[in-house]
């Protein structure tokens, strides 16, 4: 089976649904991958960071495959994504949500206000969270131990994945890049964007 880190950029949709079930570990924490969200790159994709071309933000975007691409949300939160496709060609995966498999009571003590363990990753903010990444993860490997955080195969394949509009973003939100392992309790809630109604008036 081909693997998400040869597929190239174009196939990014692809990619996402191939890193369902992957096991991410980082600092003492290991989560099963049961939620993203793929991005596309130039123009193409306006909900993407990279569709305006290359900043200072998004440059790890147009790297290698294999790389974190963390970013802050709100001021306060942080969401990874893994670069996809080949060096040059912008597209990400957004890590949305995930099981915990591995290190649990360390888990909740990183995220005391879940009120039941599946609800510990259950969004790319509370992922991060129970993995203790930040921006300092940003441009590194998930691929050769060189960073804080390792990405494994899945130890089960056939899980039944369903896709449909991806969540919180203004711009191509019906697109379906947002794909799930079907019936797992860790996926986020689904939110559909509502655009602002500019003709109302105070």
């Amino acid at each position: 089976m081909t693997s998400w880190v040869e597929l190239p950029a174009a196939r990014v949709d692809e990619a996402a649904r191939l890193l369902l079930g992957w096991r991410l570990s980082a600092n003492g924490v290991t989560v099963r991958l049961t939620e993203v969200e793929a991005y596309s790159g130039l123009g193409e994709d306006p909900a993407s960071h990279a569709h305006r071309g290359v900043t200072n933000r998004n440059a790890v975007m147009f790297g290698a495959a294999g790389r974190l691409y963390v970013y802050q949300i709100y001021g306060m939160h942080f969401c990874a994504n893994v670069v996809c496709g080949e060096t040059g060609k912008a597209a990400a995966v957004l890590l949305r949500a995930g099981e915990v498999v591995d290190g649990l009571e360390t888990a909740r003590e990183r995220r005391p206000a879940a009120r039941r363990d599946s609800d510990l990753a259950a969004g790319p903010a509370k992922l991060m969270q129970v993995l203790a990444l930040n921006r300092s993860a940003n441009d590194t490997s998930l691929l050769d131990g060189t960073g804080p955080a390792s990405i494994f195969p899945p130890d089960r394949k056939g899980m039944p994945i369903e896709a449909g509009p991806r969540v919180g973003v203004t711009s191509a939100h019906d697109v379906p890049w947002r794909f799930w392992i079907s019936g797992d309790p860790t996926v986020s809630a689904y939110r559909r964007h509502v655009p602002k109604d500019r003709t109302r008036t105070r």
